[in-house]
Formats: structure tokens, C-alpha cells, sequence
């Protein structure tokens, strides 16, 4: 299947997709905010430049895009045009993932993975049961924690 539009719009659009301060990243930080954690946004001294660091409880969350990290819920589908670019592309991107999980895990951090088909998409959770979790294991002891749409 050929696009749409030329390849200067294609590219124009894809080049305004931001990697941080996205809308669901927002709506994470501030209903945690709102309810008193305070955190480090972006700490690029840290695997992944986790989107929120809260130190005092050595604990990070990642706020993923469904697309852009392959997860498998009903908000990502395989592009299907220049297929093995994308393959490759977000191949590339859940081994960057896997990686930086594992080194954060060595480094001692708690780590949590909120993704987007959590907070938008026909399957959602209510912004306020996210905000929920994320609060209740910030302050937990568990080690590891995902938060998706329901399937």
C-alpha cells in the first residue's frame, strides 16, 4: 500500500512526534504531583532516561508509547508501508528497552511501564485507578510493575 502523502509530509509529520513530554507522560506527572510526589524528570545519567525518577523512593517510571515500543494491545499495528524499516526500527527499540531494564535493575532501581493503551484507546483505565498504582508502588516494595489497557 502506497502513502497518502508525499514523503516531505510524511516526514514533516513524523519529525513532530515528541519523544518526552508527550500527553500521557503529563497526565502521569500531574496526578502524581497533584497527590505530593515530587520527581526528576529525564535523568540522562540514568539507562533509558527514565521519564520520572523519584530517588527518595529508588524508583523510575517509563510512560511508553504503544506504537513506538511494539506492545502488543490493540493500539499498535505493523506499518504497511516500508515494513522492514519499521521492524527493524522498533526491534531496535524493545532491545534498547530490555537493555536499559536490566542495567536500572542492577543499579538497584524499582522500575514501572505505564503504557499508553493505559490512558487512551477504547480499552483505557480511568486516569485516577493509573495514578492509583502508580502512587500505592512507588511507595511499595515491588520490584516491578506494568500498567496497560485491558485486553
Amino acid at each position: 500500500m502506497t502513502d497518502v502523502v508525499s514523503k516531505e509530509v510524511r516526514s514533516r509529520m513524523m519529525s513532530g512526534i515528541k519523544s518526552k513530554n508527550t500527553k500521557p507522560e503529563i497526565m502521569i506527572r500531574r496526578g502524581l504531583h497533584k497527590q505530593g510526589y515530587r520527581y526528576r524528570l529525564h535523568d540522562h545519567q540514568l539507562p533509558g532516561k527514565p521519564d520520572l525518577v523519584f530517588s527518595r523512593h529508588k524508583a523510575i517510571i517509563f510512560v511508553n508509547g504503544c506504537f513506538w515500543h511494539g506492545h502488543d494491545c490493540l493500539l499498535f499495528k505493523w506499518p504497511s508501508s516500508r515494513e522492514e524499516f519499521w521492524k527493524t526500527k522498533i526491534s531496535r527499540n524493545q532491545d534498547l528497552d530490555s537493555k536499559n531494564i536490566i542495567e536500572l535493575q542492577q543499579l538497584n532501581w524499582r522500575i514501572a511501564i505505564i503504557w499508553e493503551c493505559a490512558l487512551k484507546g477504547k480499552l483505557r483505565l480511568k486516569l485516577e485507578v493509573v495514578i492509583d498504582k502508580c502512587a500505592t508502588w512507588i511507595i511499595s516494595d515491588v520490584p516491578f510493575m506494568e500498567v496497560f489497557g485491558h485486553m
